[in-house]
């Protein structure tokens, strides 16, 4: 490309944010900070009579500091290294984490050992029902607390104006409700159409089957799956491909 590419980015307003905008400035391109997502933290805790206590983002670990959880007995388990790792730096032991960084992969990862267990899941309202759904099929108990519900700033957008006009040469979905979120900023400024063919000359990449499947669900089409389910490696892999499309 003659231009520095122009990435799209819809990471909570928060450190996440800052992180990403810095890693893709170090790749030599320029970011479009645009938080599809806002934490509202309801205040709930794990409960703590159960067998596995199962979190699934950084986010989670900090708001369960801050509530003061204090774990017994479970088996604290991470759905990847980025949760772990937020887990560790609050003070937490982490005993599980698996291979692949997913709602299945944690399923698959655990399925032979919970027939019987009591498992609590605590994230956010928009948790993918696979995770349930599988624990539930490998015959363990689930319970599900509610940590915060995520919510789209007023002021997101700024990347569907630019995919309007076509001046937008990616972006980087991390999740099913990033999408949606895009769509609605899109939908609010009656350039929901037009930023969806705007994303036809971009290169699109997303986090997992389940983001892909939506996307393509409301008429976006997706260049790439990551292929591993964290952020670097979705903006890595991204960034290499509109920076090779032309």
């Amino acid at each position: 490309m003659s231009k520095t590419p122009t990435v799209a980015v819809f990471r909570p307003d928060d450190d996440r944010l800052e992180q990403a905008v810095a890693f893709l400035e170090d790749r030599g391109v320029e970011p479009i900070p645009d938080p599809m997502l806002a934490v509202e933290a309801t205040d709930a805790v794990p409960r703590t009579d159960a067998d596995y206590v199962i979190f699934t983002s950084k986010t989670g670990a900090e708001l369960i500091s801050e509530a003061g959880w204090e774990p017994s007995d479970e088996i604290v388990c991470a759905i990847g290294p980025a949760t772990a790792d937020a887990l560790r730096d609050e003070g937490f032991a982490v005993d599980h984490v698996p291979e692949e960084y997913t709602s299945s992969g944690l399923v698959a990862s655990l399925a032979d050992d919970v027939d019987g267990a009591r498992i609590e899941v605590a994230r956010s309202d928009h948790g993918s029902p696979v995770l349930l759904e599988g624990l539930e099929e490998a015959g363990a108990y689930i319970h599900e607390t509610i940590l915060y519900r995520l919510v789209r700033p007023a002021d997101s957008g700024e990347s569907t104006a630019l995919a309007a006009e076509g001046g937008l040469d990616a972006a980087c979905f991390t999740s099913s409700l990033t999408v949606e979120h895009f769509l609605e900023a899109a939908t609010e400024r009656g350039i929901r159409e037009d930023a969806i063919a705007g994303l036809e000359n971009a290169v699109v990449g997303v986090i997992g089957e389940p983001t892909r499947e939506t996307a393509a669900d409301h008429g976006i089409d997706v260049d790439l799956v990551a292929s591993e389910a964290t952020f670097e490696r979705l903006a890595t892999e991204t960034v290499d491909a509109a920076t090779d499309k032309d």
